[in-house]
């Protein structure tokens, strides 16, 4: 990883640029195939499912067969983990419930808000050299809550033309029946228009590669909504003298481990501490299954020094990390002044990973900085707010010359004639 000590302000964009392509540099692959998908629909799923997956597929819709076979070898342990999980994700998406909002704004004006659930929502779960069903869990749980009445699931299949069982195992326990052997930059053009075996949809959330990512942002032109740009992973983490090195960079590489174009940061106010995650760093590295991946990404990534906690705050603030490790003395210092960040964690026991799979909080988070702009998925996510309002003759009576004056500044006089003409009606009774 490569060491900056004290970077001028002036130089943070730079530093802190994110390795991966533009819009522009994807878009142009994205429209060709989306405009195949639109044309031709299965059959285009189908071809680039050979060319980019490897593996010829008869049949795109997961059967009732392979569910069962699925459910059968996925061992115990991971099925009791996996409904710990469930558990402990439904509880804090449930607490996301809110009740109606409803007020008399004027007096005989009454206005209020409802919730609805989005019907029909597209997930997408990367299966490729990480198999994300824990994703699953994190999206399904809250549709489910919500009341989503219909919801697909697409997910590249292996060399075996097969969908990990863990998917399937999650994905049934979750009620998902209908899963789409499709991936990439065709799964999202297929949940986009539709083909002969997928539906379209009105949402599509989950996270995926830069091809994915630029993908679902391009199908937002096509009138589907999506969650947010949720591309490769990312960590910042904060770190003083009250940090434990081994912790710090065990954190730093679970990220590293997700993919060549993840990014991992390490700010911190101590020198010597940097010096001592980067040895950990290289102990642990060696260890891992997926070192050769973990490597590249460390090579996007950084050790920066800073002099206090008011830079580190105003520098990550900047950066807008979509996981954000704080593992210093003064915690709730950075607890009352980060805005920019998609899930933050505290303390030197509290890893990343706990909001990866099981503590309760979502893992889908804004990525590349969009946590400036962007909340993580929560249950709100799978909703719509409807407003209502009724007036009723008090009422019209007594909003009704505000609209009218309103109405005539802006030149629009239909909309003060409605007004006026229930204002002369009840003048007439």
């Amino acid at each position: 990883m490569k060491k900056i000590f004290n970077p001028e302000k002036k130089d943070w964009p730079e530093l802190l640029g994110r390795p991966t392509q533009t819009v522009a540099d994807i878009e142009s692959t994205v429209m060709q195939i989306f405009n195949e998908v639109q044309a031709h629909g299965d059959k285009v799923l189908n071809k680039y499912t050979r060319q980019f997956d490897g593996v010829e597929i008869s049949e795109l819709l997961v059967s009732s067969d392979e569910f069962m076979e699925a459910e059968k070898v996925v061992p115990d342990q991971l099925k009791d983990a996996i409904q710990t999980a469930k558990s402990n994700i439904e509880k804090f998406h449930k607490a996301q419930k809110t009740s109606k909002i409803e007020i008399e704004t004027t007096p005989g004006v009454t206005c209020w808000q409802e919730k609805r659930p989005i019907q029909k929502v597209g997930l997408y779960i990367p299966g490729g050299t990480a198999p994300l069903f824990s994703t699953i869990l994190m999206l399904a749980i809250p549709a489910n809550i919500a009341g989503c009445s219909e919801l697909i699931l697409c997910t590249p299949p292996d060399k075996s033309g097969k969908i990990n069982p863990a998917i399937l195992y999650t994905a049934k326990l979750c009620g998902i029946t209908q899963i789409f052997k499709v991936g990439g930059i065709q799964a999202i053009g297929a949940m986009t228009f539709g083909t002969e075996s997928i539906s379209k949809v009105y949402k599509i959330f989950g996270p995926g590669n830069q091809y994915v990512t630029v993908a679902k942002q391009i199908a937002t032109k096509f009138g589907v909504a999506i969650d947010m740009p949720a591309g490769p992973s990312e960590l910042l983490v904060v770190a003083d003298d009250s940090a434990n090195p081994s912790f710090v960079a065990s954190d730093l590489l679970s990220q590293a481990e997700h993919g060549t174009d993840s990014q991992v940061i390490l700010v911190s106010t101590s020198k010597s501490l940097i010096e001592e995650v980067e040895v950990e760093l290289q102990k642990q590295i060696i260890n891992l299954s997926r070192v050769a991946i973990a490597k590249r990404a460390i090579e996007n990534s950084k050790l920066i020094f800073v002099k206090s906690d008011e830079v580190a705050i105003d520098l990550i603030n900047e950066y807008g990390p979509e996981h954000f490790i704080v593992c210093c003395k003064d915690q709730e210092y950075y607890i009352r002044n980060v805005v920019n960040a998609g899930s933050v964690f505290l303390g030197n026991y509290t890893p990343e990973s706990a909001g990866d799979y099981a503590s309760g909080t979502n893992h889908t988070l804004p990525t590349n900085g969009y946590a400036k702009q962007y909340s993580g998925v929560n249950l709100d996510s799978f909703t719509k707010s409807i407003t209502f309002q009724r007036i009723s003759e008090t009422g019209i009576r007594n909003i009704g010359n505000t609209i009218e004056v309103m109405a005539e500044a802006e030149g629009l006089q239909a909309h003060k004639y409605a007004v006026s003409l229930r204002l002369q009606s009840l003048k007439d009774k």
